[in-house]
């Protein structure tokens, strides 16, 4: 019997405008505004700030179409590519990427890290700098040992995954494959950073729900360790409020860099 019983990811179409309004809008009764919105931003400006991480290319595996995680990123890397999944997310990134009308209004999160800059009326040069830096939004699929076949990129100094894992991932077999498909984009002794859910199931989209996978902070320590990465920092933050949009119990980051092979 097939494990999952919910609708999958990147399987299953979904509104992508519909899924912005719905987890990160900037509007009032937004419940995970604290652990989808602004705890990556805030982990991610004091992560890369003291942790002496830079380069040359960082590429980023989120869920939907986001990026506003990566406002502190520009500042250290001189290359960001995202991948996505659905081609709705892709072209909601473009239209912002863009300057299209109708694009989603991302202000609220450039405003947060600007502040957290201590530079609060510098929002709309952060919004600038990240799309300079943002080169290439591109579909993958892991279907395939190389994701984003046919074009080969290169290794990525840093790479970011942001729920993805989770919610692609039928059972933890297929968790453990995909990570190793992930980790081909790093280059050895490169960094990962990795945002995902402890003990959820589901979340939910236009009345459906979506498959997550159920696993534990001891289960994802292990399975990084024994892809090669060497943990620098993992945190967990319980969520705050209680909503049926998603049933996860905590919030895991983690910062991990990849061992050179002897």
């Amino acid at each position: 019997m097939d494990p999952v019983q919910h609708k999958l990811y990147h399987v299953h179409q979904f509104h992508s405008r519909n899924f912005l309004d719905t987890y990160c809008a900037n509007k009032p009764g937004m419940i995970f505004e604290e652990e989808g919105i602004k705890l990556p931003m805030e982990k991610l400006h004091y992560y890369f700030r003291f942790a002496n991480i830079e380069g040359g290319l960082m590429i980023d595996l989120s869920i939907g179409p986001v990026f506003f995680h990566l406002y502190s990123a520009c500042e250290y890397f001189r290359e960001i590519i995202l991948l996505k999944f659905n081609d709705h997310c892709i072209i909601e990134v473009k239209r912002w990427l863009h300057g299209h009308t109708g694009a989603f209004d991302w202000k609220h999160t450039s405003s947060f890290v600007a502040e957290k800059e201590g530079n609060s009326s510098q929002s709309e040069e952060k919004d600038k700098r990240l799309k300079a830096k943002i080169k290439h939004v591109l579909k993958c699929c892991i279907d395939k040992e190389n994701i984003t076949d046919p074009l080969q990129l290169p290794p990525a100094d840093c790479l970011f995954i942001g729920l993805v894992l989770d919610v692609v991932s039928k059972d933890k077999d297929e968790y453990i494959r995909n990570l190793k498909l992930f980790t081909k984009l790093l280059k050895p002794d490169g960094h990962l950073i990795l945002f995902g859910l402890l003990h959820a199931t589901y979340f939910t989209l236009d009345g459906e729900k979506f498959h997550v996978l159920e696993y534990d902070k001891s289960f994802l320590i292990t399975a990084l360790e024994e892809e090669g990465y060497s943990i620098r920092h993992c945190e967990v933050q319980r969520r705050r409020k209680e909503s049926d949009l998603s049933d996860f119990k905590a919030v895991v980051f983690v910062a991990a860099r990849k061992e050179e092979e002897d």
